[in-house]
């Protein structure tokens, strides 16, 4: 991928609790556009190292990367026509690749001011409800089932 152009490449990682209330935070240039942490991979580094690094940039918080469950699960979907300037000319498409992390309950986080303006923790139902992205969606909505399964701990 030519060097200023974003790669089509990325993770999204929910944050919940134990109980599953889930973090959402609020795009700076897109208000009422809630989501979960997202981002692009960088270089080489690892979906894991990509899923370490975006947690930290949008939340400040800092986990070895061993601590977030790779969901094993990647998502293609066209990328909005607002951002599809961050790409390639010709790229129309992204890879999302799902990661979760559990906490053990709601606190505030350090949100890069540049990409978000609020941050909430709701129940999982009205947090998959409040998301823009379907993708986003249907990852929270995967909660209870995950965690009654054991995926999630």
């Amino acid at each position: 991928m030519s060097q200023g152009y974003k790669q089509p490449e990325s993770v999204l990682v929910v944050i919940h609790t134990p109980d599953l209330q889930v973090l959402l935070i609020e795009r700076a240039l897109h208000p009422g556009y809630w989501q979960s942490v997202t981002g692009s991979r960088e270089g080489t580094e690892s979906l894991r190292e990509t899923a370490r690094r975006e947690l930290a940039e949008e939340t400040g918080l800092l986990v070895e990367a061993a601590a977030l469950q790779d969901w094993h699960l990647a998502n293609r979907f066209e990328i909005l026509a607002q951002w599809r300037h961050r790409y390639a000319p010709g790229v129309s498409h992204n890879l999302e690749h799902v990661f979760s992390i559990c906490v053990p309950q709601p606190s505030e986080v350090r949100l890069a001011p540049a990409e978000h303006r609020a941050q909430r923790w709701l129940p999982w139902q009205e947090a998959a409800s409040a998301c823009f992205s379907w993708t986003n969606q249907d990852a929270i909505l995967m909660l209870p089932h995950r965690q009654t399964s054991g995926l999630e701990t």
